[in-house]
């Protein structure tokens, strides 16, 4: 008899909960959906003295067109995200991930696994993910936006991708990033 009197505030939750869900039709509303224009650079170091990205894996094929980097190299990043091309410009967040080599071709592509961390002004502590792949020779790519957290909750949209400069020897780089999404 214990076991069932202890059993009373959940059914009581439950039966709260199903009258809930059926008065509002079975639906879960999130509010107003909004749409989001992003643009900052990233910045990719991998020279000394102070890289932002890590090659964790050399792979076992030389690239073509990139005779520093292999066709399964994998690189970790906590790349600065800035208003600005400068290094020097306003940090605005973090790009924290990985990328791959992904292609033995001479396209240069990788798979670009990241969340763009935001550590400033009204997003701070909000993230959006993106999960793609980027032709780095392409003059613009289009990288899908897969989701978010905080303001970004629910995100989908898409980052347009713009080399700003390229060290083929040292790796290091600079992207343009215009990042268009919708969230609620």
């Amino acid at each position: 008899m214990a076991s069932f009197q202890s059993n009373i505030p959940l059914l009581f939750l439950l039966s709260l909960m199903a009258a809930v869900a059926s008065a509002s039709g079975g639906e879960f509303k999130l509010g107003k959906e909004n749409s989001t224009h992003l643009h900052f650079y990233m910045h990719d170091i991998l020279s000394q003295p102070n890289p932002t990205a890590f090659r964790v894996v050399k792979g076992p094929l030389k690239l073509p067109a990139l005779p520093n980097f292999n066709f399964g190299d994998i690189f970790v990043i906590d790349d600065p995200l800035t208003e600005g091309p400068n290094s020097t410009s306003k940090l605005v967040g973090r790009a924290q991930g990985s990328y791959v080599f992904a292609s033995q071709g001479s396209d240069g592509a990788l798979l670009l696994t990241t969340n763009l961390v935001f550590k400033e002004g009204k997003y701070n502590g909000s993230t959006l993910s993106i999960l793609s792949r980027d032709s780095i020779f392409a003059p613009v790519r289009e990288l899908p936006v897969v989701g978010g957290t905080g303001i970004f909750r629910l995100a989908r949209g898409y980052a347009l991708l713009k080399t700003f400069s390229f060290n083929t020897t040292s790796g290091d780089a600079v992207l343009e990033l215009d990042v268009y999404v919708m969230h609620h």
